[in-house]
């Protein structure tokens, strides 16, 4: 696992909150960059994360996505919560980059920056980095999500898809095994 196998640097509690809340939410990557400190508020729950404009929402109504506390060994909502703790002013971008000697800095981390956080995070992994990209995240919660038995409208609320057909792309790709006549055979 990932988290298991990166220490705990200031990049590191980053990309840890980073990877885990784009996949929690199931995130774009221009959604993730675009967050802002003042758009994760806490509650007992988790954190409601505002998604202030998004490429199906170009008019910027926004929508607002709930981050439970996770049952298990990683949980985005204390994640984020320690990386927001790295953040002096908590005010402005929530994802930064990180200077060297751990100075975060004040400006916002790219999307390409991102990208090259998973592709490292698939690689300590022992992946190819060349199979997955910042959008992995997304698709990989919407494929994870379905094959766990979610329903397909609980899914599209947590990721803004905007049609069902849209989603339906990474669904047909999350039952290639679980939807195989092979299966029955074997």
């Amino acid at each position: 696992m990932y988290y298991e196998n990166t220490g705990n640097s200031i990049i590191d509690v980053r990309n840890k909150a980073l990877l885990a809340l784009g996949f929690a939410g199931g995130f774009r990557r221009s959604e993730l960059v675009g967050l802002n400190c003042e758009d994760i508020v806490e509650k007992p729950e988790g954190l409601i994360v505002t998604i202030r404009k998004s490429k199906t929402d170009q008019e910027g109504k926004g929508r607002l996505v709930g981050i439970p506390y996770g049952r298990g060994r990683i949980c985005p909502v204390t994640l984020t919560l320690v990386w927001l703790a790295n953040i002096k002013d908590q005010q402005g971008p929530l994802f930064r980059p990180v200077r060297k000697g751990g100075l975060v800095s004040d400006q916002r981390l790219s999307g390409e920056a991102v990208a090259k956080v998973v592709k490292q995070a698939v690689c300590t992994l022992g992946l190819h980095p060349a199979n997955y990209s910042a959008h992995s995240l997304r698709a990989g919660f919407v494929t994870s999500a379905i094959q766990a038995g979610a329903p397909s409208q609980f899914v599209r609320k947590q990721t803004g898809h905007a049609s069902e057909a849209t989603m339906a792309r990474y669904v047909r790709l999350g039952n290639l095994f679980t939807e195989n006549a092979v299966s029955w055979m074997m």
